[in-house]
């Protein structure tokens, strides 16, 4: 997917209407906004009656505006005692709102008390997929920002009910045209609705042509009339295996095999979609291997070509940014969520980099280009380079995290998994005698390297790095962390945490003094001649790399794939319950929380976090899509931007 600069919402508030000058339109009519989205919308979809008794609904809107429909939606869920378990709201705006003109927008609403957590959350204006969590996660909003005929086909959902309110087809008949409604169809679960205020005949005519069976109703306050429509077409195309909702049969239980980052951060997104975990390790106890380090960082990134590196990256660090950012402001866990730099010693001056960002556009809620000068007062220390600034980024312990995550879970510890064994009813986890551990519908496998021999060996390409990390008492203390050649943590205690030293396929298990004095010389080439106070100390642990640079996810591909179509992820048919996360490598605590999300609502069924084309950059049957394309011949996918 292309990404490209959002801009935001020209808005006037002139006569008590919102009015978008660019498009001539009034963002809802006279008669009242939430009187209109539940005569319309609502009550035009059969809803709340719908949802009644549902574990999840679904509803997807074709524009945002000012989020009036999201929040009679929420109301009318929040007080309605046959709710659906879970709402999931999808809503595409091409010009969203900045955060203060949607709190502008919403100061005299009767639903001020839903208005306001939403102006609280706004995500900055990037061109992504944002997720925010209302109501202890049950209420969900999805916000893609960008045109809607360009994100329709790169959302992986099923959708029950259509909010299809865009400005008038006269005035915006991009996003009335045929295409759209085609893409509306591929995402409709059987016997979905769709609604509209507008009667225009390309609008009827398109939902018809997409096989939906169209009627008129009677229409909001001065408009006569308005449309409704069922999905029932003629003809259901079969959809890519992948895409399906994987989850095995039965109760919603979970088995994860390892208690580090990306098993602690699965099970936390497991219990969020209701189901129950069990937690496997090898260890006495959670987070004892890499995820035990001291600390570690969290950011995006900012790259010229914006692909799927930059996008995932990006989005992993906003999702990460939610969620460790509440658990620090409250002093729950170690780490600080007030920014971060990125020094960058080669890239010229700021201006440059400010020039990247525009052309990118790129708000400054998620990156800004700092010159030296800025860069040491952010840091609070002297400072040599330019460098980015996220921020939302920052650092947390690890290993604290993971005990966070892992609460409500069963965690059994001290047990090594030696085999895995499907049954009908599911998967089972087996010891060295061949005893059963833990046996569950859905199995993942979240132990690193130790994925391989459990998934059957698959040849994946994955390298086990070694680094060490570095710890000393000092007296510099730091505004934020610093990343570049390494990085430098002001672990708040007196101490100061710097690595990480990067050895492929080195199995040395022990601390080395020659890789304390690498650790040492980096963070001297950031700060200046840095002296320890006292003896140093430090970790060794072992991150899982692929050949791309990105995460390893998803339901892992079938064993017999003679006959299958592979050319692509979504088409590589899978093995039912058993799926992976894994590979995190040096951005587990970034990478951790939105793919632990996205395969949490792959296995539930519900809709991805993430779009479809950067699905297909992570998900673990791109490995055998690639080995088919070396096979025929085809053209290879672009390498890593890393």
């Amino acid at each position: 997917m292309k990404t490209s600069p959002i801009r935001p919402a020209e808005i006037e508030f002139g006569d008590g209407v919102p009015f978008a000058p660019a498009f001539g339109d009034v963002y809802h009519a006279r008669a009242g906004a939430l009187a209109q989205a539940e005569h319309v919308f609502l009550r035009g979809n059969g809803l709340p009656q719908r949802w009644a008794g549902r574990e999840r609904f679904v509803v997807l809107e074709t524009g945002f505006g000012l989020g009036n429909n999201f929040l009679a939606t929420w109301h009318a869920w929040r007080h309605d005692p046959q709710r659906c378990e879970r709402l999931v709201f999808l809503s595409v705006e091409k010009h969203p709102p900045e955060a203060r003109t949607l709190a502008r927008a919403h100061e005299a609403s009767p639903l001020r008390a839903l208005a306001g957590p939403l102006a609280a959350a706004w995500p900055p204006l990037t061109h992504n997929l944002h997720s925010l969590a209302f109501e202890g996660g049950r209420v969900r909003l999805m916000l893609a920002f960008g045109d809607v005929a360009d994100w329709l086909p790169e959302l992986v959902a099923e959708v029950d009910a259509f909010y299809l309110d865009g400005f008038a087809p006269a005035k915006n008949p991009q996003m009335w045209e045929r295409r759209v409604f085609k893409a509306l169809a591929r995402l409709a679960a059987p016997q979905a609705t769709a609604a509209t205020w507008s009667v225009a005949r390309p609008v009827r005519d398109g939902l018809a042509e997409a096989g939906f069976v169209v009627q008129r109703a009677p229409g909001f306050a001065a408009k006569g009339e308005m449309t409704v429509a069922r999905h029932a077409p003629a003809f259901t195309p079969r959809r890519a295996p992948s895409r399906l909702a994987a989850a095995a049969g039965g109760t919603r239980e979970a088995v994860i095999v390892g208690a580090g980052m990306a098993g602690a951060s699965m099970a936390a997104a497991l219990q969020a979609e209701g189901f129950a975990c069990t937690v496997i390790d090898r260890q006495p106890g959670p987070a004892m291997e890499t995820s035990g380090n001291p600390g570690g960082l969290f950011h995006g990134v900012v790259t010229p070509e914006d692909g799927a590196h930059a996008r995932f990256n990006r989005a992993a660090a906003l999702r990460a940014h939610q969620q460790f950012a509440p658990l620090l402001d409250r002093g729950m866990l170690p780490g600080r969520a007030q920014g971060l730099l990125r020094l960058q010693p080669d890239e010229g001056d700021a201006g440059a980099m400010r020039a990247l960002l525009a052309r990118l556009g790129l708000p400054a809620q998620y990156a800004q280009a700092v010159a030296p000068a800025e860069a040491s007062a952010l840091a609070g220390v002297p400072l040599r380079s330019p460098a980015w600034f996220y921020p939302g980024g920052g650092w947390i312990s690890p290993a604290h995290w993971v005990r966070h995550a892992l609460q409500g879970a069963r965690l059994v510890s001290g047990a090594a998994v030696q085999a895995v064994r499907e049954t009908p009813a599911g998967w089972q986890v087996l010891d060295a005698g061949g005893r059963v551990i833990a046996a569950a519908p859905v199995l993942v496998l979240a132990n690193a390297e130790g994925v391989l021999p459990l998934a059957g060996g698959p040849v994946w390409p994955l390298q086990r790095v070694r680094g060490q990390v570095t710890t000393f008492r000092s007296q510099v203390r730091l505004h934020c962390p610093l990343a570049g050649s390494g990085y430098a943590i002001d672990l708040q205690d007196g101490q100061l945490l710097c690595g990480a030293t990067h050895q492929p396929d080195d199995p040395t298990p022990g601390l080395r003094e020659e890789d304390h004095r690498v650790n040492l010389s980096r963070v001297s080439q950031m700060l200046g001649p840095v002296e320890p106070q006292g003896p140093l100390s430090g970790r060794v642990g072992w991150r899982l790399v692929s050949s791309d640079r990105m995460p390893v996810l998803g339901p892992l591909p079938a064993q017999d794939l003679t006959a299958a179509r592979l050319d692509q992820p979504r088409f590589v048919p899978r093995r039912k319950g058993l799926y992976t996360l894994t590979a995190l490598g040096s951005r587990g605590l970034a990478w951790a929380p939105l793919a632990a999300q996205t395969l949490a609502a792959w296995i539930a069924g519900a809709p991805l976090p993430v779009e479809s084309s950067l699905l297909d950059a992570v998900d673990v049957a791109r490995f055998a899509s690639r080995q088919a394309r070396q096979r025929t011949g085809s053209v290879q996918p672009p390498p890593s931007e890393r």
